[in-house]
């Protein structure tokens, strides 16, 4: 794949090769809702890829003219380490533990970079988020509409020594960073008394996680920018952002989400088909 300087518009995504189909999809949206397909540098953390997967991810500076510039996780110590320590399964991979490490793996002249979990679809320039005024923050992101099940738990009474149910909560699944303001905190450092202290045994997903580590130290962003999708009343309100969160997927076939039939057309019906394929043989086969 390409690569790229700090010049354009920087967005990353982490995923396995499972999931090769909705980071395809996830970046196609991101180059049909912009003007500015050029500028675009997608940032690819995981870990190995089949041929024809990195082939269907290629293709994307082939339409758009978009570089693609990957990372592997495989060669990276800290990420096997994470990988080794926190939880993960079929539907939370290990890979998703990346987004942690992107000041690291991202080169050191990028200064702004958009994060976006693989099964978002964007509907609006994503420059407009790349760009938006953090105040000072290392991060921007849309506050968790289930914070007090995901923060607190069962019955909202767990963790309480680490998050106060009444302290605000992000979503991690879109993210706009403040790269240099990142650096500055040095997580790697601050992972590590976690793990020394017990915090991180405690911490079950990286949302937990990233949640702990910019404690108070986040701003705040517009509910459009990653609206979560249980129900197609969402549709009127024009999100920027569609977060297809939850069990229920749009490549799921009659999942009944919003927008899931135009999710089908971003995939694009021949890798939509294929993908629906490969899931049905994993299940069989493992």
């Amino acid at each position: 794949m390409s690569e790229n300087g700090g010049g354009g518009i920087h967005v990353a995504l982490a995923f396995n090769d499972d999931y090769w189909a909705p980071a395809y999809a996830t970046m196609r949206s991101v180059c049909l809702a912009t003007h500015r397909r050029g500028e675009l540098v997608f940032h690819l953390c995981h870990s190995k890829l089949a041929d024809r997967h990195q082939a269907d991810l290629s293709s994307i500076t082939e339409e758009f003219g978009a570089a693609l510039v990957d990372h592997d996780l495989d060669v990276d110590e800290t990420f096997r380490h994470l990988a080794e320590v926190l939880p993960h399964t079929r539907h939370l991979s290990a890979e998703m533990y990346g987004r942690i490490l992107l000041a690291r793996l991202v080169p050191t002249d990028i200064d702004r970079l958009v994060y976006l979990d693989c099964d978002v679809m964007v509907r609006a320039p994503i420059e407009a988020l790349a760009e938006i005024d953090l105040g000072g923050k290392p991060l921007g992101a849309v506050r968790e509409i289930n914070a007090w099940r995901f923060a607190n738990g069962r019955d909202a009474c767990h963790r309480r020594d680490l998050f106060d149910p009444a302290d605000p909560f992000f979503n991690s699944g879109v993210l706009a960073i403040d790269l240099e303001a990142w650096r500055q905190m040095d997580l790697e450092s601050r992972l590590a008394e976690l793990e020394t202290d017990g915090t991180l045994g405690r911490l079950h997903n990286d949302q937990l996680v990233l949640n702990w580590l910019f404690k108070d130290n986040w701003t705040p962003l517009e509910g459009s920018w990653n609206m979560l999708a249980r129900s197609r009343a969402v549709e009127v309100l024009e999100p920027a952002i569609v977060h297809y969160g939850g069990v229920r997927k749009p490549w799921k076939f009659g999942s009944g989400l919003p927008f899931a039939r135009v999710y089908r057309h971003v995939m694009t019906n021949e890798l939509f088909w294929r993908y629906m394929r490969h899931r049905w043989r994993r299940r069989l086969f493992g």
